[in-house]
């Protein structure tokens, strides 16, 4: 393993580690690298700050491990993963909501699920004339739909385990994306024969 890529998972864990007791704004870089044991120039070497930390661990863990699960088959499987992993780091992914580091924390969110649905659009929208704005659109509009309903979920303490989420998000969606996809293909073949009249 690279000596970088060693620095930065001991930063990682060791924040995770202190994310378990106090909450993310009373956390210092000075406190991180003290228990580290490494000097501050090296964190700011790696990183801009605590929340540039925060961001590179949740890319880092998450957004990796769904890479397989972007198919209209698999989706589900993605999600339940997103989840799980929220629910694995509830500590961390609380104290992010309840503090300055929010914005990571829905940066996270909408990048790991437009990973995903971006995915699942590109196969839904294969052999259709649906430009690549309007596929764009729709990986957003879901993208936040389920990024809200996660943040709620989130902030309302996670009482709901994540196959209860996955089920009612999956129930909710069945078949929309891929009516969205096919509405918009279905608006261009008419756009483009009304042209021809």
């Amino acid at each position: 393993m690279a000596m970088t890529t060693y620095t930065k998972q001991v930063l990682a864990q060791t924040l995770k580690e202190l994310l378990k007791t106090k909450p993310l704004d009373k956390i210092t870089v000075i406190e991180l690298v003290e228990i580290c044991n490494i000097n501050r120039q090296t964190f700011y070497y790696h990183f801009q700050d605590i929340y540039d930390l925060l961001g590179w661990i949740y890319r880092k863990e998450a957004v990796d491990a769904i890479k397989s699960k972007r198919s209209y088959a698999t989706w589900q499987q993605g999600l339940h993963d997103i989840l799980e992993y929220v629910e694995e780091n509830k500590t961390m992914c609380v104290n992010t909501y309840r503090s300055l580091g929010r914005e990571h924390l829905e940066v996270f969110l909408n990048e790991v699920l437009y990973e995903l649905l971006g995915g699942v659009v590109d196969e839904i929208a294969q052999d259709t004339n649906i430009s690549s704005e309007q596929k764009a659109f729709v990986v957003r509009f879901y993208g936040y739909a389920f990024g809200g309903t996660l943040l709620e979920w989130i902030r309302g303490g996670m009482k709901e385990s994540c196959e209860e989420m996955v089920h009612y998000i999956s129930t909710t969606m069945e078949g929309n994306i891929k009516s969205s996809v096919h509405n918009f293909a279905s608006m261009q073949t008419e756009d483009t024969r009304k042209g021809m009249l």
